[in-house]
């Protein structure tokens, strides 16, 4: 799907390759943590992530 942005998957992280137009190209995202418990969105991670644009604004808030 790499080309194809998938409607499921919004992302606003503008510096992952799979990142286009607020959505992501990937059929399917992981999502991880560091700690053994969670409690908030800020303690998970796009394990899917992947460094496409370096200067580009993450677009995170």
């Amino acid at each position: 799907m790499l080309n194809q942005t998938n409607p499921s998957i919004r992302c606003t992280v503008n510096s992952c390759s799979y990142h286009k137009d607020q959505r992501c190209t990937l059929n399917e995202i992981q999502v991880g943590c560091d700690q053994g418990t969670v409690g908030s969105c800020r303690e998970t991670q796009c394990v899917s992530f992947q460094l496409g644009n370096p200067s580009a604004k993450c677009g995170c808030e």
